[in-house]
């Protein structure tokens, strides 16, 4: 197990002749079942996407990302307050707690958790997969190319398939941990020695992939600049009122 988990790397580049295995989909849905659920709601969901045309459109909506075109499996995990809704429209009972901004938080969760066991589960299995947090870019219209319900909000998509042997991908380094970890409580400035170091292993991992050197701290900074840099992402909260989803 440790050893799926320190060898993760997203896989941008699949192998489109090889679809997903029969039966494959169940389990790292079964896998995705077992990851915690806050109160046992299980306020998340999952769209499975395998047809050719509409992983296309798809594709359109995240930038034209070419993984999205050639992975066989595309999930589409959702945040989902409508089957409690529906469950409580059909009961006749309230539901005025999904309004509140930590329901959300609570589905978002469940929803990432979920994907992150179905992401551990894939990979045990030989399989590559790569995070779409562009599917917040136009949600709008993701909503409507799945089907989505009012209170349900697609929160990261996920790549799934057989990695291109030709398209190898490597792990990538991480920040080190005393740039991450403290004990008992949060540290009172953030340390500038690991981060700079990281930088410095950051510029020799893409120098070694063929790819323009950076630094980690310069991308992550204007990555954030500025609403304009967020592709979309700045208008969430006029997003999900149009979902059905109401922030208090």
């Amino acid at each position: 197990m440790l050893a799926t988990l320190l060898a993760h790397r997203s896989v941008r580049g699949f192998d489109a002749t090889r679809p997903v295995d029969p039966g494959t989909l169940e389990w790292l849905v079964a896998a995705a079942q077992s990851a915690p659920s806050s109160s046992n709601l299980q306020v998340w969901s999952v769209v499975a996407v395998e047809d050719v045309d509409r992983r296309l459109r798809l594709a359109g909506l995240v930038g034209d990302q070419a993984q999205v075109r050639d992975a066989p499996l595309v999930l589409i995990w959702i945040a989902d307050l409508a089957r409690l809704q529906a469950l409580a429209d059909d009961r006749g009972v309230p539901l005025d707690g999904a309004a509140y901004l930590d329901t959300f938080l609570m589905a978002v969760i469940d929803a990432v958790l979920a994907a992150q066991n179905a992401v551990t589960a894939a990979e045990s299995l030989g399989l590559g997969t790569c995070y779409l947090g562009a599917i917040r870019n136009r949600s709008v219209e993701v909503a409507e190319e799945l089907g989505l319900l009012p209170g349900a909000f697609a929160v990261v998509g996920l790549c799934v398939g057989h990695p291109d042997p030709a398209r190898p991908a490597a792990v990538k380094p991480r920040l080190p941990q005393a740039a991450v970890l403290s004990r008992e409580r949060f540290p009172a400035a953030t340390p500038d020695v690991p981060v700079a170091s990281y930088d410095e292993t950051m510029g020799d991992f893409y120098r070694s992939q063929g790819m323009t050197p950076t630094d980690w701290s310069s991308h992550s900074l204007a990555r954030l600049a500025g609403p304009e840099r967020l592709k979309g992402r700045d208008r969430l909260v006029e997003a999900l009122a149009r979902h059905g989803i109401g922030l208090r």
